[in-house]
């Protein structure tokens, strides 16, 4: 006899039900996995919203943030030929000195919802969210729901990432992708035979961070291939199949931009910016490549520095301690000794699990990404910012989340307890250090870290005879403790606008060690050897200025020129100092004037911003700020030629773009250096009416290097100059 099927049973129809309604979706997404316990899905969701509401406070302060990117964003929005090569103005003369996919999101938010800066910073404070959500989803796979949250929010305070993830530099995809590689990588670990997908996952996550930052996406790439040949289950022969295909992936995720480009005619292309011979391979293997390894940076601005450790460099000094130093120690290094202590104890715990154990292969995937970051970036002698170190926070976070989660269940052995207290002891005297370099900031803090470091880590030794509630209430104070820091620089962080093309997080003075400026280059502080700048800019002794950082006189420098700080030089052939000031000093008038207009709306950041550079500075590090007289004579008759002006280096040309959104040339690229175009070309284009103005300033001294001071000796002798709100304008139609 055979059972009657649902429709034949009485009430079928009509609802009846003899268990309890399943779940809807919108209970079923709140509560989670039915075998987690009721807090862990709502706290997960939790953390997301306060960090999306945390990194959305405040963030129109930034303006357009990095001009540079922003006015390839702008010309993206117009042109979709700009939005595949990553112009930097939508009629294509030249790109950003990176691939595109970073430009790729925000591009189509202006296009959706038009130019401003929510449109711009918005994707990246999604993919910030998004790093924070994937690297949960990593560490609670195999350590729980508690470490995946505790390495959530290390994540999400580290004060660099606040930084990074409301910025619109290509970091914050890069950090994104990288977690995502990182987690696909763990998730092939876990399959009987390894996973075929979850590793080509893995291999499109390392090709599209190739379009993002170039090599630096490949710096993880060795340890995870190691760890997963090593102890993945699957047999030798599949594993070496599996890692194949997986570089298949990679190449054909990553390569298939760069064909086309290398392909197209490069007549019908912008030119590759950042480049000396229009081929993005020389950008990616020169100066985006060895030239950040050992300093020969054909192109940049002050790029080299001594290869071995401790040298001092253009850049800063290489070694062990560059992660900790005065200026990135801030950004990044709160919790640094205590992940790599836990890195070590993690793998102490696991020594004799099998070849594949998970828990392991994870401390080594994060572990071995934290290493080999941190060798490179503390010994590269070219271009390093500090901002460069958000890369690392994602492995940071992962560890200490990872290894507080062994070691607490660990706790009853005196070894482990005893690991624990060291680390908070270790962390709150970091931290209490770190507070130091910044005294007049929030003073008393240090004192509080230090001595609620010093009860918890106490309190920890004993963490495995004591209660379990006491155990977890010295475990939180050493959080709150060891978090306090970081937390503190990330408030400052949120609540301040950062611009330009240097910038830092943490309050004012913490790029120096509490000795000078605290974010976005040089501005709105104190530069050594006659630049000092108070008031948002204002120069004395060699880069005067008016207004909080406006109009510049004596051409932006003085005699000997100025040194910029954390032991950047200038660049060959300028023994004195960079020439007429800081780079982008113009001559006799220059830069244009800062009028102090909004940071949105099609306006640059005005005096008093953090990050505005005003006067001089604004033709290399920041946009230029843009008044409305200025920006009235660029929109005479714009339509009818194909860039409204042109001007030395992309920051000065950015400033000029986005107030304008018409197409600015950007000769020379981001410093003025790269050979595009010639003067030859130039001279083309102005016969052929393509070029409505030739605006004075930018670059480096304000002729630009090369074939820019050819240009605008080339145009002060032909063309009749005047001026407008302070800026020297040559209008190319009219001839003297």
């Amino acid at each position: 006899m055979t059972a009657p099927t649902p429709s034949a049973e009485p009430g079928a129809h009509q609802g009846a039900h003899t268990g309890p309604r399943p779940p809807g979706r919108l209970a079923r997404a709140w509560r989670g996995r039915p075998e987690d316990a009721p807090w862990v899905r709502p706290a997960f969701l939790g953390l997301l919203a306060v960090t999306t509401g945390l990194y959305l406070w405040n963030l129109s302060a930034s303006g357009y943030a990095n001009s540079f990117y922003s006015a390839a964003v702008q010309a993206g929005s117009e042109s979709w030929k700009a939005f595949f090569f990553g112009s930097l103005d939508a009629a294509n003369a030249i790109t950003v000195d990176k691939p595109p996919a970073a430009l790729w999101p925000m591009a189509l938010s202006v296009r959706l919802f038009g130019l401003g800066s929510w449109q711009i910073l918005l994707p990246e404070v999604l993919m910030g969210t998004a790093t924070v959500a994937v690297l949960y989803a990593a560490v609670r796979r195999r350590f729980g729901a508690g470490a995946g949250l505790l390495a959530g929010v290390v994540l999400a305070l580290t004060p660099v990432a606040a930084l990074m993830f409301r910025f619109n530099n290509p970091d914050a995809l890069l950090a994104l992708l990288m977690t995502v590689a990182a987690y696909a990588v763990l998730r092939a670990l876990e399959r009987v035979e390894g996973s075929t997908k979850w590793l080509v996952a893995a291999g499109v996550a390392f090709g599209f961070a190739f379009l993002t930052k170039t090599l630096q996406a490949f710096l993880i790439l060795p340890p995870l291939a190691l760890v997963y040949a090593v102890c993945s289950p699957a047999r030798p022969l599949k594993r070496c199949g599996q890692l194949g295909l997986a570089g298949l992936a990679l190449l054909v995720s990553g390569g298939w931009w760069v064909a086309l480009v290398e392909l197209w005619p490069a007549a019908s292309r912008p030119y590759v910016g950042g480049s000396q011979d229009n081929s993005f391979l020389e950008l990616t293997f020169g100066y985006n490549g060895l030239g950040r390894i050992n300093g020969d940076e054909v192109g940049s601005v002050g790029g080299g520095g001594g290869p071995g450790g401790g040298q001092g460099g253009r850049w800063g000094e290489t070694g062990l301690l560059r992660m900790f130093n005065d200026s990135i120690g801030g950004q990044i290094s709160w919790l640094l000794p205590a992940a790599l202590l836990l890195l070590l104890a993690g793998l102490v715990v696991t020594r004799r699990a099998p070849r594949t154990d998970t828990a392991r292969a994870a401390f080594l995937v994060w572990g071995g990404s934290l290493l080999m970051t941190l060798g490179v970036f503390s010994f590269m002698a070219g271009i390093f910012h500090e901002y460069y170190t958000v890369a690392l926070a994602p492995y940071l976070a992962a560890l200490i989340g990872m290894g507080a989660a062994v070691l607490w269940e660990e706790r009853t052995r005196f070894a482990a307890s005893a690991a624990l207290a060291v680390a908070a002891g270790v962390t709150a005297w970091w931290g209490w250090t770190l507070l130091g370099r910044t005294p007049d900031h929030l003073p008393w803090l240090r004192w509080a870290v230090l001595g609620a470091g010093a009860v918890a880590a106490l309190a920890l030794l004993a963490a495995g005879r004591a209660d379990r509630r006491l155990g977890l209430a010295a475990a939180g104070l050493g959080l709150a403790a060891g978090l306090a820091g970081p937390f503190a620089y990330t408030l400052e962080t949120l609540s301040t606008g950062h611009q330009g093309s240097i910038v830092t997080a943490g309050p004012a003075g913490a790029r120096f060690g509490g000795r000078g400026p605290g974010g976005g280059g040089f501005p709105g502080g104190e530069f050594p050897d006659g630049g000092r700048s108070t008031d948002g800019g204002r120069g004395t002794d060699g880069g005067r200025g008016t207004d909080g950082g406006g109009q510049r006189t004596d051409g932006g420098g003085g005699a000997g020129g100025v040194q910029p700080p954390n032991g950047m030089q200038p660049p060959n052939g300028f023994p004195n100092g960079f020439p007429n000031g800081f780079p982008g000093g113009g001559q006799g008038g220059g830069q244009g004037q800062v009028q102090g207009q909004p940071p949105i709306g099609g306006q640059m950041p005005g005096p008093g911003e953090r990050g505005g550079m005003g006067g001089g500075m604004g033709g290399l590090l920041n946009g230029t700020a843009v008044g409305a007289e200025a920006r009235a004579k660029l929109l005479q008759d714009a339509d009818a030629y194909t860039w409204a002006a042109a001007t030395i280096g992309a920051q000065n040309a950015a400033g000029y773009q986005l107030a304008t959104e018409k197409p600015v040339m950007a000769i020379g690229g981001f410093n003025g250096s790269d050979p595009s175009p010639t003067l030859d070309r130039f001279q083309r284009y102005v016969a052929e009416g393509k070029v409505h103005y030739f605006i004075g300033g930018g670059g480096m001294g304000g002729g630009g290097m090369g074939g820019g001071s050819e240009i605008t000796a080339w145009v002060q002798e032909n063309f009749t100059s005047t001026t407008v709100g302070g800026t020297t304008f040559y209008d190319l139609t009219s001839e003297k």
